[in-house]
Order: structure tokens, then sequence, then C-alpha cells
């Protein structure tokens, strides 16, 4: 069933609002527009953490105690092409701007015969959670072209950010986003910046005045203000000449900016509300920087994405008995140097945890043309599994006895020649 077709459909008629703990109905309006997100710095900074969302590599796999398996079959087809007009990028860049502009992200998986065939973002402009007579909770969307869903709620994938007060929705209690003291900061930000424009705007006004010492009609003003004018744009030397009947008189401005400190501060401060620093917003970070940003800001989301996709893609005994779920990896090999590379490399190629193919492709390197080799594992002579290390005692201590054993031998022997 196509998209436009779904969100047509009405799956029944009769529905009762949802039961809360709050006295606020279950209905919300997340995309109402809000002025925080016109400001250059909190848009910088929620681009920065949906570039490295839409890095994410989503998997279908399965957990057998300690070990993981990849799994590729419908839903990791899906996940590979979401739908018929984005790529994985352009999917996850979506989800994650809606979830970081109204603190949730709706996306509808889309079955054929048993088979996830697509996953589409969704952008309602109302939600209402509703019931149905089984006490079922439903989800109905409305859109801004008048189209709208009923959707039973476990069949559709809801991510949340800032889960806080309201009993469904990420956000303020109303289901919006709670941006009361990020506007704040957002208005000393502005009213920061206004007054540095003021002021530079003020270092361009009159400068000073000449005083002509003598009466002149407004016509000669005018033809000996266009003389003067001329002077001062074609004068290089920063010394203008002046006959006897004019005198130039300058003002003194003293223009006041604001300190580099100051606004280093605003700045930071809307920052800080997305765990993101002036080096990672300008590219200029370390490594330990990154990871920092990373674990603050990217891996909540990573977690949240994780637990959402699992909860709705697989059935509760699939993920608890079987061990299904879907994990959002993330290159974090991508952000550190050549040299750290390196390191990285010779550590899994000593403990033979890493094939040549992937050592290469590490070191940004083409794949082998050899595929046998590729996949070959590295291992250093110096090291070696548990196994075959407790193989390698035994061989030796049974080396030992046998030494000994004919050591012994050879003096019993010795001492019979004698006698």
């Amino acid at each position: 069933m196509k998209l436009f077709d779904i969100l047509k459909q009405k799956m029944f008629t009769q529905k009762n609002r949802a039961k809360s703990q709050t006295w606020y109905p279950a209905s919300y309006y997340p995309n109402s527009n809000y002025s925080v997100f016109e400001s250059d710095t909190v848009l910088q900074a929620i681009r920065c953490v949906v570039q490295e969302i839409k890095k994410l590599e989503p998997r279908h796999i399965v957990k057998s105690g300690n070990r993981y398996k990849s799994v590729y079959d419908s839903i990791q087809m899906t996940l590979d092409d979401p739908n018929e007009l984005m790529t994985t990028a352009d999917f996850l860049e979506k989800v994650a701007y809606s979830l970081l502009t109204t603190n949730n992200s709706f996306i509808l998986p889309t079955w054929e015969n048993g088979n996830l065939v697509a996953l589409y973002p969704l952008y309602p402009e109302a939600v209402d959670f509703v019931q149905d007579n089984n006490n079922k909770l439903h989800v109905h969307l409305r859109f801004a072209n008048g189209y709208e869903a009923l959707l039973r709620y476990s069949d559709v994938i809801h991510v949340r950010y800032n889960f806080g007060p309201s009993e469904y929705m990420g956000g303020d209690i109303e289901g919006k986003p709670d941006v009361k003291t990020l506007q704040k900061s957002v208005n000393l930000n502005e009213s920061l910046l206004d007054g540095v424009q003021k002021s530079i705007k003020s270092s361009y006004a009159i400068n000073g005045v000449v005083k002509y010492n003598t009466l002149m009609d407004d016509g000669k003003t005018e033809e000996e203000l266009k003389k003067l004018a001329e002077k001062i744009n074609n004068n290089e030397s920063g010394f203008m000449p002046l006959d006897l009947k004019g005198e130039f008189i300058p003002f003194n401005k003293d223009v006041k900016l604001v300190d580099e400190a100051t606004l280093k501060f605003a700045d930071e401060k809307l920052l800080r509300t997305y765990r993101i620093s002036v080096p990672i917003l300008s590219g200029d970070f370390t490594p330990e920087q990154y990871a920092s940003f990373y674990q603050a800001a990217i891996e909540p989301i990573v977690v949240t994405l994780n637990q959402a996709f699992s909860k709705t893609l697989f059935t509760r005994e699939g993920r608890t008995i079987l061990g299904h779920r879907i994990e959002f990896y993330h290159d974090k090999l991508d952000t550190i140097s050549i040299l750290d590379k390196e390191r990285v490399g010779t550590l899994l190629s000593n403990t033979g945890a890493i094939e040549v193919d992937e050592l290469r492709h590490m070191l940004s390197m083409p794949p082998c043309e050899d595929e046998t080799l590729g996949k070959t594992m590295i291992m250093s002579k110096n090291f070696g599994s548990a196994e075959s290390v407790k193989d390698m005692v035994t061989v030796q201590a049974k080396a030992q006895v046998d030494a000994a054993k004919a050591e012994a031998d050879a003096v019993k022997a010795k001492e019979k020649n004698t006698n």
C-alpha cells in the first residue's frame, strides 16, 4: 500500500481520548513555528548533530549470548534503501531534524506479505492519542495537506527526545519543544548582535562638519559639498586640503563594541543546549573533543533509535527470546588521525581481530584484487587465541616431561653399565 493511501485511511470511526495521568488531553501540535529556530547559532547546532546522525549505519542483528550475527533479510534491505524517495542518509537526516526541532519523530513501516518494504518519516501537524473499543492505543495523525491516518500505535516507530512531563510525547507537558529557556539565550544573543550592528553603523555616520567662513546660498552650499565629496573620494594620502574659507571640525566619537568574550559566552550558552562545543561546530576538534561530543550529544540519540526501531519492527518475543534488534553503528575511526588508525590497526592485527580488506578500508585503501587474500585474518605470531596458547603450553609441558624421563632413563642405563 502506498504512503498516501495509508494516510487517507481510517481504521475505525468510534474513538475515545487516550487516558492520561495529567489533566492535559492526549492531543498535541508539535510542529508549531518557533522563532528560536530562526537563530543561526541554534540552526548550526542542530545541523551539527543531524549531520552526525546521518552517518549512522542501521543493521539488523541477532544477539545470542555475547555473540552478534548480522541478518540480511527484507528488514535489512529496507534499512539500506528506506523508500523510493530517500537514501539511508536522507532518511536519517529527516528523522533527526524532526527529532531535534519537535522533540518527536514518527516513522511508518509498510509491510507486504510479512516483509518490510518501506520506511516513511512522517511530519504531522497534529497528533491525537486515542483508544478503540478494546482499549488498544492508536495514534491519529493529521497533516498540513489535509491527509490524516488513524494507526495502531504499536505499528508506528515513535522516537522521542527530551521525554519528560508529557504522557506520550517528547518535549514539555503539551508535547511541544521546551524552548522557554533556550528563547532567553536566543534573545540575549540577538541583543548583543544588534548592539554590534548599531555600533558599526554609527562608525560610518557623520564624522565631522565643514564650516565655511562666508555666507552662501543653498545652491552654492550644495556645489561646495559635491567638491568636498570628490576630494574625499579621490584622496589616497589621508590628508584633505581646504582653502581659507573652509574649516573642518571633527566629531569625537567613542564607538563601543561588545567584547569578544561576551559574544563567545552568548554563543556557547546556546551550543551547550545541544551538547556542542565551538571546536565541534567549526570542525577544528581533537579526537578527545569529538569523543566527548559523541558521548554527550549523539550516543543518547543512537540508544533511543536502537530501542524505538527494535520495539516496532520485532515482537516482544523476537527481541527478548530470539535476540532480534536494530543497531545503528557509527564509524568513530573516521574522526581519528592516520597515526591513531595505524595504532588501532596494529592492535587488531596482533590479536587476529581484523581481515586484510577491513584493515585496508580503515586506512582508506581499496580492497585487494585477490578476494581470498582480502578475507584472510591477520594475526601476529606473538599472539594467539586462548585455545592455541593452551595447546602450546600442553605441548611444551609434555616435551619437558619426556625430556626429564629420557634423562632419567639415561642415568639408569649408565649406572647399570657401571655395575
